[in-house]
């Protein structure tokens, strides 16, 4: 079984069938080359760190261990079937171009030496090319993508754990050995009082979800001022500690028996299927996180604002909304949907500066950094994806906090310098009287920075841009 990005022994499709050809051995191969697929960001390591470390210890408890390798895995993993003897390699499908030339390769390989080599998919409802438009080609809207959707998917039965799994005599790295967890310095170190990864955890948080927030979801869900607005399974969906699938069935179970209402539930399982709308991105546009979808944006003026990028990065712009979040995003490797929106929106209209950016920073500081749902998301807030945002919406980072944060906790929480601020100026502290900041200790440019940008100023700008962009077009 070469596990990648399935990382649990439950309602692993793979898993189970070479559990049903043959005793298995476990494997696992770090790739880090560029050309086989994308390599991890730090954020993204430290979770695989322990992640991995949860799967070996499950995978003991039934008898085996897994064995990890660091190199190409289009070399490693045929090598290493042949060195066991393997009657074949069983795997679960990935969808980025690179990863299947990858597997492709693999399979080629695994077939010249006459062994068996099966592929399943273990981390989508359905498959990239399953849900067609009426034409037989891909969905570019996702209303209708989820409709379609939503009328034809039948969750499959769930596929139990093996009893159990194989030791070997195989050569393994240590999962220390593959320096995974940051070092110099480790700017991880709050990360562990936010996070457990592993399956059973994942499950843990599944339940939990279920057996209260998801019942509120609907209202809650932009609310990153409340505990549990969200369910927090991105980072668990993202490595396949638990299967979307598992998610739907768990979900339409309780929906059935009357213990959760079907409205809110519902929408939770619509941003289930916003992942997989953004697979079939993924899979039909090859290099989604560089190339514009709506190639329109290939003319748009981008700034370059390196000081503007720094202050942004590291939640100092002076819009106490987007700086909490980028603060929560730095020390728990996480951020609330709602918030992830408004910051893209900030960077990419208010300070005009190129998606790809900011998607790559998201992607180096994320545990859940996903290569589909990553820069799908960035392109649908930066206007230049599928389905997107249209340009002219420029969130106001001002009444977002207003209207989402309106407790003001959450912006209390991740900027503490604003926390005596009162609530009419806590989103706009620069419009605060003089005596009102003194009483809350905030002094503006140095305890707290000033705005980098003008939120009108900023909106104009980006709708100018926007506008010269259609004006090449129409030129053309």
């Amino acid at each position: 079984m070469w596990f990648r990005n399935d990382l649990r022994l439950a309602d692993n499709p793979a898993l189970h069938a070479a559990a049903q050809a043959g005793p298995v051995i476990c494997v696992y191969v770090f790739e880090e080359d560029p050309a086989a697929a994308r390599p991890l960001g730090g954020a993204a390591k430290w979770w695989l760190d322990k992640s991995l470390a949860r799967l070996s210890e499950q995978i003991a408890s039934k008898g085996g261990g897994l064995i990890i390798r660091r190199g190409a895995a289009r070399a490693i993993v045929p090598d290493l079937a042949a060195e066991c003897g393997a009657s074949g390699v069983y795997w679960n499908r990935r969808y980025e171009a690179r990863e299947r030339d990858t597997d492709a390769h693999v399979k080629s390989a695994l077939k010249a030496q006459d062994r068996t080599a099966e592929s399943f998919n273990g981390s989508l409802l359905t498959e990239p090319w399953t849900v067609k438009t009426k034409s037989g080609g891909h969905y570019r809207v996702f209303t209708p993508y989820w409709k379609a959707l939503l009328s034809d998917y039948v969750a499959p039965p769930p596929l139990g754990a093996p009893e159990k799994l194989s030791a070997s005599d195989l050569s393994s790295l240590s999962i220390d050995d593959l320096s995974l967890h940051p070092t110099s310095p480790d700017w991880s170190v709050e990360f562990s009082d936010a996070w457990t990864p592993g399956e059973a955890a994942a499950l843990d948080r599944l339940e939990a979800f279920l057996d209260g927030p998801v019942s509120n979801y609907g209202t809650d869900r932009n609310r990153p001022d409340l505990d549990q607005s969200s369910s927090g399974l991105s980072p668990h969906l993202r490595f396949g500690e638990v299967s979307p699938v598992t998610i739907w069935r768990a979900v339409r179970s309780r929906i059935d028996t009357g213990e959760i209402g079907a409205k809110d539930a519902m929408k939770f399982l619509s941003e289930v299927a916003w992942r997989e709308f953004s697979y079939v991105l993924l899979f039909n546009e090859e290099d989604l996180e560089k190339v514009n979808y709506n190639r329109t944006f290939d003319e748009m003026a981008w700034r370059r604002g390196d000081d503007e990028f720094r202050a942004w990065s590291t939640g100092m712009t002076g819009y106490p909304m987007v700086d909490a979040g980028m603060r929560q995003l730095w020390r728990t490797g996480w951020m609330h949907n709602r918030v992830r929106m408004i910051t893209a929106s900030f960077l990419t209209k208010h300070l005009l500066i190129d998606w790809r950016r900011g998607e790559k920073w998201f992607w180096d500081t994320l545990v859940d950094a996903d290569p589909a749902s990553n820069p799908a998301s960035w392109q649908w807030t930066a206007g230049s994806g599928a389905d997107a945002a249209p340009y002219f919406r420029v969130f106001n980072p001002i009444t977002q906090g207003q209207k989402f944060d309106e407790t003001g906790a959450y912006v209390r929480h991740w900027c503490p310098e604003l926390a005596k601020l009162p609530l009419e100026y806590l989103h706009a502290p620069w419009e605060a009287p003089e005596d009102v900041l003194d009483a809350a200790g905030v002094r503006l440019g140095e305890t707290y920075p000033r705005p980098v940008i003008d939120h009108a100023d900023g909106r104009a700008r980006a709708l100018a841009a926007y506008e010269a962009l259609k004006t090449k077009q129409d030129a053309a």
